[in-house]
C-alpha cells in the first residue's frame, strides 16, 4: 500500500512540474524586432560642434503595425553599450519632415541627451520606405565614427519593438570625410601636384587636403586651377555617393568672386581669362565632359556615385578653378570646401 502511494506522489510531482514548465513557456514573449534595409544616416554638415540636419532613410518598415514611438539613439558603440558623442546637444531637436509618418501627428521628447525620440499616443502605421529628417542638432565635438541605433515601437512606453537597424556616421573636418556603416567604408582625400591633368584642364598649383593656396598666381590673364584626388572603398550593397559644397562665396570681407554660371545639372565651359568665376569639375559623372564646370553652392552637389559595393578602391578627380578680371579688388579671398560621403546598405 505504501509503495503505491509513493508512485502516485512521484507522478503528481512530475505532473505538477510539467504544468509549471508549460505555464512558464506560455508567458515567455517570443517577439523580436524586424530589420530595416537600405538604411543610411546623412548629416547636412559633418563637422564637429556644427548644427546639422540628420536624415535617416530606410526601407522595409512594418506597415501592418501601428507605431507610437520611434527612437534614434546616437552612441559611441554599435550595440548601444557606449555613450552619446561627447559635446552633442539634442535638447532642441525637431522632426522637420518625413515621408514615413505624418509629422504633425508626432511630438519630440528631447529629455535624454543623444536620443532623438518622437511619440504619437494615437499611433500611426508607417509607409514602407522613406526618410525622417531631424533638425536643430549640434554635433559632438570629436572627430570619430559613431552609430545611430534606430528602433520603432508599437506602444507609447517605447518597450515593444517592431523594427530596428544600426547605421554608422562620422564627424569630420575640412575635405576629409570618413563614414563607416558596418563593417567597412573608407574615404580619403589625396593631394594633386601642379601641371597635372584634371578632366581636360591642367593644374597651375599643388593642393593639400587641408587647403588650396593659389597665392598671387591668379591674374586677369591667368586662371588658377587645382585638384583633389578622392578615393573610396566600401562593401555597402547600395554603394555610395559623394557630395561637394562650399560654406560661402570665395570672399575678402565684403568683396567676393562670382560663382561660375554652370550648374551641377548643366555644367558649361569655364569663361576665358579676365572674367570672374569660381567653380568645380569632376571626371566621375558623364555630364561633366572635359572642361565643363559648375559653380559652387552651399548645397550638397553630386560629384561621384556608385550604386554597388566597390571592387577594391574607386579613385576620381575633382578640379577647382578660379578666374578674376582687371577690376577684382585686391585682398585675400577664402572659403571652405566640404566633401560628404554617404553609403547605403
Amino acid at each position: 500500500m505504501s509503495k503505491k502511494l509513493y508512485s502516485m506522489t512521484r507522478f503528481s510531482v512530475i505532473a505538477f512540474a510539467s504544468l509549471l514548465l508549460i505555464m512558464s513557456l506560455a508567458i515567455v514573449p517570443f517577439a523580436s524586432a524586424a530589420t530595416l534595409s537600405d538604411a543610411s544616416l546623412e548629416l547636412s554638415d559633418p563637422r564637429p560642434s556644427q548644427t546639422a540636419d540628420y536624415t535617416f532613410s530606410a526601407s522595409n518598415f512594418t506597415t501592418a503595425t501601428t507605431l507610437r514611438c520611434i527612437d534614434v539613439r546616437l552612441n559611441s558603440q554599435a550595440d548601444g553599450s557606449g555613450s552619446a558623442p561627447a559635446g552633442i546637444n539634442t535638447s532642441s531637436f525637431t522632426l522637420d519632415s518625413s515621408s514615413v509618418i505624418t509629422v504633425a501627428n508626432w511630438s519630440e521628447d528631447s529629455s535624454t541627451s543623444g536620443l532623438l525620440r518622437i511619440e504619437n499616443s494615437g499611433g500611426e502605421a508607417p509607409a514602407t520606405s522613406g526618410e525622417l529628417v531631424f533638425s536643430g542638432i549640434q554635433n559632438g565635438n570629436t572627430t570619430d565614427t559613431y552609430y545611430a541605433i534606430v528602433t520603432t515601437y508599437s506602444d507609447a512606453g517605447c518597450t515593444t519593438q517592431i523594427d530596428s537597424v544600426t547605421v554608422a556616421f562620422a564627424y569630420t573636418d575640412g575635405t576629409l570625410v570618413e563614414l563607416s556603416i558596418e563593417p567597412t567604408l573608407t574615404f580619403n582625400c589625396l593631394p594633386v601636384g601642379a601641371s597635372e591633368s584634371v578632366n581636360g584642364a591642367t593644374t597651375s598649383v599643388a593642393s593639400t587636403c587641408s587647403g588650396i593656396d593659389f597665392g598671387n598666381s591668379v591674374t586677369a590673364t591667368q586662371n588658377g586651377v587645382a585638384a583633389h584626388e578622392l578615393e573610396v572603398s566600401t562593401n555597402a550593397t547600395g554603394g555610395y555617393v559623394i557630395y561637394i559644397r562650399h560654406t560661402g562665396p570665395l570672399s575678402n570681407g565684403s568683396d567676393s568672386i562670382a560663382n561660375h554660371v554652370g550648374t551641377n545639372a548643366d555644367p558649361v565651359a569655364f569663361p576665358g581669362f579676365g572674367t570672374e568665376a569660381w567653380g568645380y569639375t569632376t571626371d566621375d559623372l558623364g555630364r561633366f565632359t572635359p572642361n565643363l564646370w559648375a559653380g559652387f553652392t552651399t548645397l550638397n552637389e553630386l560629384v561621384s556615385e556608385n550604386t554597388s559595393a566597390t571592387v577594391g578602391t574607386d579613385n576620381f578627380f575633382v578640379g577647382h578653378q578660379v578666374g578674376i578680371d582687371a577690376e577684382t579688388p585686391a585682398g585675400t579671398y577664402q572659403t571652405t570646401v566640404v566633401y560628404t560621403v554617404v553609403s547605403t546598405y
